[in-house]
C-alpha cells in the first residue's frame, strides 16, 4: 500500500527503514482517543462546511465501525503504515471515499498531540482513585493501631516511641501530596492543541471551540508552534509518577526490613511473598521488592523524556516518537503497583509485642528526661547534657533509664524527682506528645486526613 503522503516522493520506502521508524507496535495504544478526536473533527468539518453533512455520517460510521473491529481484534495492523493515526485513516478510506477528507486543516502532529492529552487524561483518573483506595486501605490499618507502639527512627537508629497509625499516616500525607500534583497536572493536560495543525494553523475556517467542546477541553492552545512542540505535560506525568514511586519504594523498603528476622514487625500473607528454588526455609517479600526494583524503571522513563526533549528546535520532530514508550510504560508501572500493594497491605500482621518491646530499647525515652527537666526549669542545653551524662552512666552500669534510683538520679540533678518514673514509659512518651501532627495527638490527625482523602468519606 502506498504511503499517504507520497506524492512528492518517486521511490518507495526502504523496509529497513519502515522498520525502523514505525511506531504502530506500541502507539496502537492511542486507537481510542484518536478515533475519538477523528469523530469530533469530522462534526467540527461538517458544522463549518468544509464536508457535507452525508460526508460527515459516512466518516463518522467508518471509524465506528473500525472502533468495533479494534475491539473485537478484526483489525490488522501495518506497520508499513507508519502509526496509529496512519492506520486508521488508511482503514478509513478503504470503507469510504469521504474518508480522504478526515486529514482536512489537520497534521499528524497535531494530532498525536491529542491522542496524547486525552490518553492522559484516562491515565490520570484512574492514578487518583487508586491512590485514594490505598489512602484509605492505610487509613482503615492506621485506625487498628492507634495504640500500637513502635520505635520511630531517623538514621535507621531508634530515636523516639511512636504509633504504628503515626507512621502509616506519614505515607498517607506522603500519597495526598502525590495526588494533589496528578490533580494540578490535569490542568495542563487539560488544553486542545487539534487545529495547531502542522505548526502553523491552517488558512481553512475551522471552529476549534466546537472541536474543545466535544472533547472536554475547557482551554485551547493559544500558539500553534507550542501546541505541536510541547510535551511538558507527558514529562510532568512521568516527574509526577517518578515522586510517588519513590515514596512508594520507601515503603517498600521498610516493610523488607520489618519481614525480617531481625526486626519481625510483620508478616506478609503467603500469597504476596515467593519461596526459593534451593532453600526451602525462605519467604521473600518479592512484591516489595519488585515495587523498589521497578522504582528505577520509572525514574529512567523520566530521564528518556528529558533528555529527547533538551534539545529540540521548535516544532515538531521525528525525536518526539520516543515519547510515547516510556509513558505508556510508566502509567502500566504505577497503575498495576497502586492496585498490587493495596491487596497486599490489607494481608499483613503487624507483631505488636514486638514492636513495643524494640520501641523501649536504646534509650528511646532520653529526650522525654531532657523535657522533664525543661518543665523544672532547666534550660534545654543543659537539660540535654544532663541526660546525656545520664545515659553514658547507663550504659557503663548496663542499665536503663528506669532502672536508676532516685540517688542515682539526683547525683546529676536535685530538679529530677519521684514523678520522673511515671515518665519513663513508652505510652507516657507516646500520649504526652501532643503537640499538632505529634504521635500523641494521632486520632485528630485521622480525623484530618479523612477529610483530605475523600471528603465524602464511606466506610466499605
Amino acid at each position: 500500500m502506498s504511503k499517504l503522503w507520497s506524492g512528492r516522493f518517486t521511490e518507495e520506502t526502504a523496509k529497513s527503514v519502515e522498520d525502523f521508524t514505525e511506531s504502530i507496535s506500541f502507539d496502537y495504544l492511542l486507537w481510542r482517543y484518536d478515533i475519538r478526536g477523528s469523530i469530533a473533527h469530522a462534526g467540527m468539518l461538517k458544522e463549518q462546511g468544509i464536508v457535507t453533512e452525508e460526508e460527515a455520517s459516512e466518516i463518522i460510521v467508518g471509524l465506528n465501525e473500525i472502533k468495533n473491529e479494534i475491539e473485537s481484534k478484526e483489525f490488522e495492523f501495518d506497520p508499513a503504515l507508519e502509526d496509529i493515526h496512519m492506520n486508521i485513516e488508511a482503514a478509513l478510506i478503504e470503507k469510504t471515499d469521504s474518508g480522504k477528507k478526515l486529514h482536512t486543516a489537520r497534521s499528524r502532529n497535531d494530532q498525536v498531540a491529542l491522542d496524547i492529552r486525552l490518553y492522559l487524561i484516562a491515565a490520570t483518573d484512574i492514578v487518583i482513585p487508586r491512590l485514594i483506595t490505598f489512602q484509605k486501605t492505610l487509613i482503615k490499618v492506621a485506625q487498628t493501631h492507634i495504640d500500637t507502639i513502635m520505635p520511630g527512627y531517623t538514621h535507621l537508629q531508634r530515636a523516639q516511641p511512636v504509633t504504628l497509625a503515626h507512621h502509616l499516616l506519614a505515607y498517607v500525607e506522603m500519597f495526598e501530596r502525590d495526588k494533589e500534583r496528578y490533580t494540578d497536572a490535569l490542568k495542563r493536560i487539560d488544553t486542545l492543541p487539534l487545529g495547531a495543525c502542522a505548526l502553523a494553523g491552517t488558512t481553512l475556517k475551522i471552529d476549534r471551540k466546537y472541536v474543545a467542546k466535544e472533547l472536554g477541553f475547557s482551554r485551547i492552545s493559544d500558539n500553534s508552534i507550542d501546541a505541536v512542540s510541547d510535551r511538558d505535560f507527558v514529562i510532568e506525568f512521568i516527574s509526577n509518577s517518578s515522586i510517588l514511586m519513590m515514596h512508594m519504594s520507601r515503603m517498600a523498603e521498610e516493610l523488607v526490613l520489618w519481614s525480617t528476622k531481625e526486626f519481625s514487625f510483620i508478616e506478609i500473607s503467603d500469597a504476596y511473598t515467593t519461596g526459593s528454588s534451593i532453600m526451602p526455609q525462605k519467604k521473600n517479600p518479592d512484591v516489595a521488592e519488585l515495587i523498589r526494583g521497578k522504582t528505577g524503571r520509572v525514574y529512567g522513563a523520566l530521564v528518556s523524556i528529558l533528555t529527547t526533549m533538551k534539545a529540540l528546535p521548535l516544532a515538531y520532530n521525528r525525536d518526539m516518537q520516543e515519547d510515547k514508550e516510556p509513558l505508556f510504560d510508566v502509567f502500566k508501572t504505577i497503575a498495576h503497583i497502586l492496585y498490587v500493594i493495596n491487596e497486599m497491605f490489607k494481608h499483613i500482621k503487624f507483631n505488636k509485642e514486638r514492636m513495643r518491646k524494640t520501641a523501649a530499647e536504646g534509650f528511646s525515652l532520653a529526650t522525654d528526661l531532657a523535657e522533664y527537666l525543661v518543665t523544672k526549669g532547666m534550660p534545654f542545653r543543659e537539660a540535654h547534657e544532663v541526660t546525656g551524662n545520664i545515659v553514658k552512666y547507663c550504659v557503663d552500669k548496663s542499665m536503663d533509664l528506669h532502672e536508676l534510683t532516685i540517688e542515682e538520679f539526683k547525683a546529676f540533678s536535685d530538679l529530677i524527682d519521684n514523678d520522673i518514673y511515671s515518665r519513663l514509659t513508652v505510652e507516657a512518651s507516646v500520649k504526652g506528645r501532643k503537640s499538632y501532627g505529634g504521635t500523641g495527638e494521632v486520632e485528630e490527625q485521622l480525623i484530618r486526613i479523612r477529610e483530605k482523602v475523600d471528603k465524602d468519606w464511606t466506610e466499605e
